[in-house]
């Protein structure tokens, strides 16, 4: 499966996140050649950053790629039902099935459950291309649960384009991935509502199927997604691109709160730089556009196995009543 990813989808940052730790320790090791010409420190150098190159690679694909971050994050709203200070939002992505370690997911899970949230949110990429990736995972992912459940929208990778079946086999293998959620209890929202009701209060959880650019699926409506949503309504709006946070949710809707993955933080961070960054306005973190706001988690996997300073993580949201 990685290797389709590869042929069929490779965009700037992915390259970057797949090769920029080996190719670092080709050019050094080039660098180690040249050093034996010249001086003994030269060559001193050259070997300890190749050696620094090839445990970095190592550390993220052996290591990194298996810890596990619990990031909490408090969002304040004006108009945030009161019933609803205090609700808990738990936040994952990009599990990647096919890819993430069966005990690592386990420990996840643990994690939430310990954590014992209002909400689950799950913002794309379950599988990395066929449904049946995600058959050994469900029992772990069946675990989960909250007081008002799990809601989930599909990423890019769910739609079965990395894969050489054809289009009524990609419909077809699309119906089970979502059977195979709704059997596990979960609301699979594609452009569509769910209401949470506290008393006489509610909060609408939107999720539009994935709006990317270029040649990812750009399947988001914000008109059905939203119907009967009144200006009134606080939205939680669950889109796996982040993208259409600036070019569609922004413009076309009030939802005061985005949550959104995708992007798994560049895979790579270093002294604060991602390679994220040179595709991506918003990739890691909270993000504010005067009082509407996005969050951006990195996930818990990729199709590609490698973190180095972009730790998996499971967000914590608690919203608060400004």
């Amino acid at each position: 499966m990685i290797a389709r990813y590869i042929i069929h989808h490779m965009y700037v940052v992915d390259l970057l996140c797949l090769l920029v730790v080996p190719l670092l320790l080709l050019a050094l090791c080039w660098l180690v050649g040249r050093c034996v010409h010249r001086r003994r420190r030269g060559l001193m150098t050259g070997l300890v950053l190749a050696l620094l190159a090839a445990g970095g690679y190592l550390y993220g694909t052996y290591v990194g790629c298996r810890q596990l971050e619990v990031r909490p994050v408090e969002l304040a709203f004006a108009d945030l039902p009161s019933r609803f200070d205090g609700y808990r939002i738990v936040q994952i992505s990009d599990i990647h099935a096919g890819t993430i370690d069966v005990d690592f997911l386990r420990r996840a899970v643990d994690t939430i459950r310990a954590l014992k949230p209002d909400l689950i949110v799950v913002t794309g990429d379950m599988v990395n291309a066929e449904p049946q990736e995600l058959q050994p995972y469900l029992r772990q992912l069946g675990r989960l649960k909250a007081t008002d459940g799990v809601c989930a929208v599909l990423g890019n990778h769910d739609y079965g384009d990395y894969s050489y079946a054809d289009d009524y086999t990609k419909d077809t293998n699309l119906g089970r991935l979502e059977s195979m959620m709704v059997d596990m209890k979960w609301t699979v929202l594609m452009n569509s509502r769910r209401i949470i009701r506290r008393d006489d209060q509610r909060l609408v959880v939107a999720g539009m199927e994935n709006d990317g650019e270029g040649r990812f699926p750009a399947l988001g409506d914000i008109g059905s997604t939203l119907w009967r949503v009144g200006r009134q309504d606080f939205v939680v709006m669950l889109e796996h691109d982040p993208t259409s946070w600036r070019r569609k949710i922004l413009r076309h809707c009030h939802a005061q709160l985005t949550l959104s993955g995708h992007t798994h933080g560049g895979q790579l961070s270093l002294l604060g730089w991602s390679p994220a960054a040179l595709r991506y306005h918003e990739y890691d973190g909270v993000y504010w556009m005067g009082d509407r706001c996005l969050n951006v988690t990195r996930g818990l996997s990729a199709a590609i196995p490698f973190r180095l300073g972009a730790t998996p993580e499971v967000v914590v949201i608690t919203l608060k009543k400004k």
